[in-house]
């Protein structure tokens, strides 16, 4: 089993950059494509815990979809967290998870806080 996670979308500079990063240091990881096959609400949940965040703190705000539509609505967490399951555009990306942490790894080096 893998050590590690990390939320991936390939057009994403900054997800390849993680990529690179753990390739260079030989760190043992599995990418999840979530752009393509989507997030279960509870691992979403599972990933905020790790992160210590609110939702809001995953959400891409500068993407059309949130700003068009969501930008200026009083939403609770949970509705957050079904949002980033419906639109998994939305959820800021790359994320290295571990059994017990997680980090956004913008930069990659952050990645050096849960190795």
């Amino acid at each position: 089993m893998d050590k590690f996670k990390l939320l991936h979308n390939p057009r994403c500079r900054k997800s390849r950059e993680a990529i690179e990063f753990l390739k260079f240091h030989n760190i043992d990881f599995k990418a999840i494509l979530y752009m393509n096959d989507g997030l279960k609400t509870s691992f979403i949940q599972e990933i905020i815990d790790k992160l210590s965040v609110n939702p809001i703190d995953l959400v891409r705000t500068q993407e059309k979809i949130w700003k068009e539509n969501y930008k200026h609505k009083k939403l609770s967490n949970n509705e957050i967290i079904d949002l980033l399951h419906e639109f998994s555009k939305l959820i800021k990306r790359p994320i290295l998870i571990s059994k017990t942490k997680a980090v956004i790894a913008i930069p990659a080096e952050e990645i050096n806080k849960i190795i």
